[in-house]
């Protein structure tokens, strides 16, 4: 391969480097923001030397180059163009900037839960394998001391992340958003303090307390957040603002002392008294309406759902799916959305296989394969981006997989313990219900597969060539 003959290509494809605003490369792809998108020309990059795939995602144009060949086209591209590299972050942030208000609203909201998904992981592994173990020893299947430390102390361990997840969210949200992270954490701390009644027992024992606030203008029910996503993240904005405001006007003697002080008091006095009952009642209210559609009889809104999903990955605002997830899990202890998320993705993979064992054109075969293991493991861009969707019908036979394993998951009842995580892997999550699992995956890979195999001729892309 001529490296440099690909990042001339590629220059000459994007047109020049006037038109460049950063450029940065990951593990498999050159990430570009342009100036001008209307100057591009897509089809010479997809077939430019080496190019495996070329899509637009969260206003970055990303062309596909593969490991080991992807940061030697960068090198020969940079200097080609005379520009200084940018970091994968920098380039995220050029883009951000260009992107609408409400593409830059949801990409805030990913930059503040892709963070503690880890965490969040973790802990949901853990309680799919917790809740697989309890019902075998249970049900006699498996004979264990569950009396033991490593039994006992895994229990603990499983929902850490949940129990204290607003402290979490609050020391993410507040890097995010420019305040001091441990202030948020504060916040945070403040929301799920053991003065206040524990979220989860309102149900069963009702409001034990109720404060009056403002001089007893009204009074509000002294409850914690525990499990709670949108009014942490509102209090912590709220916190950031009266902090970078107090930086600038409080002198510099005083304010180690006067702005936290006055940022925790403020922001923890107008969080129980106003945010927090406002914002829990409009997350409620998001949470049951998201229920409602799941449970529409014989699997209706499941299905047209599943069949979406993979539309709102293209749109880019499948982040904020994370509250829908974290919400339904504080409300109901599963996920019912995760699932359909699974099956949106792994359609597209089988979707991108049935693309890689049809095709007579070797590049085809080399992006659409790897494509689809990626799909099946949760990572759907590659196969959506730079197979499915660039030849559509692809596309089409993936959301049709999507809709009919969400179907399927929504008639049997099949919830996450966790979040996350899509996919293969996306079993641990749901280790009480394994079989119902694999059925579903088994029923979106296969119609994706089936309806794509139909519909799409391999001459399709020599008609787009």
């Amino acid at each position: 391969m001529d490296y440099k003959h690909a990042a001339q290509q590629v220059l000459d494809a994007i047109g020049g480097a006037s038109n460049i605003v950063s450029a940065a490369h990951c593990a498999t792809r050159l990430r570009l923001v342009i100036a001008d998108n209307s100057k591009v020309n897509k089809k010479a990059l997809e077939n430019a030397e080496g190019a495996k795939g070329v899509f637009e995602a969260q206003g970055q144009l990303q062309i596909i180059f593969g490991t080991g060949a992807v940061n030697k086209v960068y090198d020969e591209f940079t200097a080609l163009a005379d520009i200084t590299g940018a970091t994968k972050e920098e380039v995220k942030q050029a883009a951000a900037a260009k992107a609408p208000w409400y593409q830059r609203a949801i990409k805030t909201l990913g930059d503040i839960f892709v963070p503690i998904i880890p965490a969040i992981v973790a802990s949901g592994f853990l309680m799919g394998i917790m809740e697989a173990l309890n019902f075998m020893v249970n049900n006699g299947f498996l004979n264990i001391d569950t009396s033991g430390s490593v039994y006992v102390f895994a229990q603990i361990f499983s929902n850490t992340a949940y129990t204290f997840l607003p402290i979490l969210i609050a020391y993410s949200a507040a890097k995010v958003f420019g305040g001091n992270p441990y202030l948020g954490a504060v916040i945070g701390m403040i929301m799920i303090h053991p003065n206040l009644q524990n979220a989860w027992t309102v149900a069963f024992q009702g409001v034990q307390t109720y404060q009056p606030v403002f001089g007893g203008l009204y009074s509000i029910p002294l409850v914690g957040y525990q499990g709670h996503v949108i009014p942490v993240v509102i209090a912590v904005w709220v916190m950031s603002q009266i902090e970078k405001r107090l930086h600038k006007v409080v002198p510099a003697m005083f304010d180690l002392f006067v702005t936290p002080l006055v940022s925790v008091f403020v922001t923890g006095y107008l969080t129980l008294a106003v945010i927090g009952p406002i914002f829990t009642t409009i997350e409620d209210g998001i949470i049951n309406g998201v229920q409602a559609l799941i449970q529409l009889p014989f699997g209706i809104g499941s299905f047209i759902m599943g069949g979406l999903y993979a539309v709102t990955v293209v749109a880019g605002i499948h982040h904020m799916y994370t509250i829908i997830d974290l919400g339904q899990l504080s409300k109901f202890g599963y996920t019912y959305w995760l699932p359909l998320a699974s099956a949106a993705n792994v359609a597209q993979g089988g979707a991108a296989l049935a693309v890689a064992l049809k095709s007579k054109d070797q590049k085809v075969k080399s992006m659409a394969l790897p494509s689809a293991m990626s799909a099946c493991m949760g990572i759907t861009e590659p196969a959506i981006f730079g197979v499915n969707l660039r030849y559509f019908k692809p596309f089409l036979g993936g959301l049709a997989g999507g809709a009919c394993g969400a179907l399927y998951a929504s008639i049997v009842g099949l919830g996450a313990t966790g979040t996350g995580v899509t996919g293969i892997f996306g079993i641990l999550l749901h280790l009480h219900m394994p079989l119902q699992y694999i059925i579903m995956m088994a029923i979106s890979f296969g119609v994706a597969f089936a309806v794509t195999w139909v519909i799409w001729k391999p001459e399709d892309v020599k008609e787009q060539a």
